[in-house]
């Protein structure tokens, strides 16, 4: 069975859910903000928080650095520095990495290039998270599982070739590895999801334990894709749709991400055995829907039962269950059966007999 261990947390097929909650930058590089983000995530019951980390001069050509960057979730004239206004300084960093430890909960980054890296390996951070653009990217791969933490790996836009490069890549120098299965699209539409993809992905990677990552607009898919087995979960988190920046609309609020969690935690129990019987909690309801044979009119001792002697009521406190029925016709009533009194196997001659001696052969 795969098996993955994050901060002591021990994530199987036969497990529970192993939630983030994607914080990304939608704290907006407010150190504050993202410390209400964290705090909200835990009353969730999230296992982790994931953020993201930027060399940004490092990370992005002169030229695409320079981009004039003008819309309505624009922190800055050009695009570099839209993405240097919502990134955190160093000591800000330290104080989420504290706060979250403090609130014991997993703190996962995704290091978009070797130097944030090597800054996220100095913070001792939970996990790293590889974003779907870096599939592709072979040498980070090896450069961040050379650091020996978990590791997360989207696959958003790749192929089966793609992810098969990636994974390969990895395992010889880290096998704590979770393939996520991804639609790299901000909102992802559900006719996007494709979500038969993790049962390609548990067949090919046995080995390996597969989660998706979630950009739907909503919480019922990821429902579905434990059913199909996926058993990591990363899904984009807000404390409100309306603040600047593309994330926002499509992530989830406190309410919804606490409904995620509650229902991924509730469906390990709700598949049961798969053993069927009545339980404890049926009694009452069955008792009273139910139905049992009662006389239908006042039957003497002695007298023959004959179709219209008997019938179906409610409730089923007691007597025969209607199953019974033909078993009965043409038998002799032992005693004398009063309008709507139960029958029992002991008031029909040559019942109980049978019912005991179908018992001993049963047995």
């Amino acid at each position: 069975m795969p098996e993955l261990r994050i901060d002591g947390t021990r994530i199987h097929e036969g497990g529970e859910a192993y939630v983030l909650a994607e914080i990304g930058h939608n704290h907006q590089g407010d150190l504050e903000k993202a410390k209400a983000l964290i705090h909200a995530a835990k009353e969730c019951g999230v296992d982790a928080v994931k953020l993201q980390k930027r060399d940004n001069r490092a990370l992005f050509t002169r030229a695409f650095y320079d981009t004039p960057y003008d819309n309505e979730n624009s922190f800055g004239a050009t695009y570099g520095e839209h993405r240097e206004a919502l990134e955190l300084g160093r000591e800000e960093w330290i104080e989420l990495r504290r706060y979250a430890r403090e609130l014991e909960l997993g703190f996962v980054v995704a290091a978009f290039d070797p130097s944030s890296a090597d800054f996220c390996a100095e913070l001792d951070v939970t996990a790293f998270k590889f974003a779907s653009g870096d599939l592709l990217n072979v040498p980070f791969l090896r450069y961040v599982a050379t650091f020996g933490k978990p590791l997360l790996l989207s696959t958003g836009g790749g192929t089966l070739e793609d992810i098969d490069r990636a994974v390969q890549a990895i395992l010889p120098l880290n096998s704590q590895l979770c393939v996520l299965h991804c639609t790299a699209s901000y909102p992802a539409e559900v006719e996007d999801l494709n979500l038969r993809v993790i049962e390609t992905l548990r067949k090919r990677y046995p080995e390996l334990v597969i989660g998706l990552s979630d950009h739907q607009n909503g919480i019922a898919m990821a429902l579905v894709a434990y059913m199909l087995g996926a058993r990591v979960f990363e899904k984009h988190f807000t404390l409100n749709h309306a603040w600047k920046g593309s994330d926002h609309a499509y992530s989830l609020m406190p309410d919804g991400m606490r409904r995620l969690v509650r229902d991924l935690q509730r469906v390990p129990v709700a598949l049961g055995d798969g053993v069927k019987r009545r339980l404890p909690s049926e009694e009452r309801p069955l008792t009273k829907m139910g139905k049992k044979l009662v006389a239908s009119r006042d039957l003497e001792a002695g007298h023959v039962l004959t179709p219209g002697d008997l019938e179906a009521k409610s409730p089923a406190d007691g007597g025969l269950p209607p199953y019974e029925l033909d078993r009965l016709l043409g038998r002799r009533l032992l005693r004398p059966l009063a309008f709507e009194q139960d029958v029992t196997r002991d008031d029909v001659e040559g019942v109980g007999e049978a019912v005991a001696a179908r018992g001993v052969s049963e047995a």
